[in-house]
């Protein structure tokens, strides 16, 4: 991504405060670029058939046709768009319906610019990014089994603590000297191991239970997959 093609970005919400607000800070940020604003879930999908957006801001709370179903509609017609979830809070069950439709992060409102900016480029290549809001809403849902993780391979911890170290798919196979199908092979072991739904959840999932180190370090590389 150079200069002369910035992220594209489409916002989603009802307010027009809130569309205003996101759209005056991301002036300050010359990769980044502010191609529509939609006022409802009905009306974000035919703009961004049109427009073909690479981020999506979406608000959860939307009267009709809410973030997470349009969410769902967007994804299935673009799979290569990737939404950034964004809500007044960060309830436990909205952040896990939200991560379950395909979200790759979820923001609280109200955060900094430089953090939006900043998860719209984590976003942008992939790679989730949870407010320390929707972290806690997950950390404190009902304990999962204590056996959660149990039967994660090595490999599959490892790219678990890559993952939490904010490497994408590809990056995950530099580091691991294997192919990114095996890192997507190992990532599907990983969702249906832990009952995640994305990247995100798994992450989460493994720090909360103690699965990967609290600050993970990159592994050492083991030969093989």
């Amino acid at each position: 991504m150079g200069e002369s093609s910035p992220i594209r970005v489409v916002t989603v919400d009802d307010h027009e405060i809130l569309r205003g607000g996101i759209r005056f800070s991301l002036l300050a940020f010359d990769d980044l670029e502010l191609v529509g604003e939609a006022r409802s879930g009905e009306e974000a999908l035919r703009l961004c058939s049109q427009l073909r957006p690479d981020v999506v801001l979406m608000d959860m709370a939307m009267p009709g046709m809410d973030g997470v179903a349009t969410t769902q509609a967007l994804l299935a017609r673009l799979p290569q768009v990737r939404v950034l979830a964004l809500s007044s809070f960060a309830d436990p069950d909205l952040v896990q319906r939200a991560m379950e439709a395909g979200a790759t992060g979820y923001l609280v409102k109200g955060t900094s610019a430089e953090h939006l900016a900043r998860a719209i480029r984590e976003a942008y290549v992939g790679r989730p990014t949870l407010s320390a809001e929707a972290v806690q809403a997950l950390v404190h849902r009902p304990a999962p089994s204590p056996t959660l993780g149990i039967d994660l391979t090595a490999r599959e911890r490892d790219v678990l603590a890559l993952l939490a170290a904010g490497l994408s798919n590809a990056e995950v196979a530099r580091q691991l000297t294997v192919s990114p199908s095996t890192v997507k092979y190992h990532l599907r072991g990983i969702y249906s191991k832990l009952g995640a739904a994305n990247r995100a959840e798994a992450v989460a999932l493994a720090l909360e239970n103690k699965l990967i180190p609290s600050q993970p370090k990159t592994p050492a590389r083991r030969e093989g997959s």
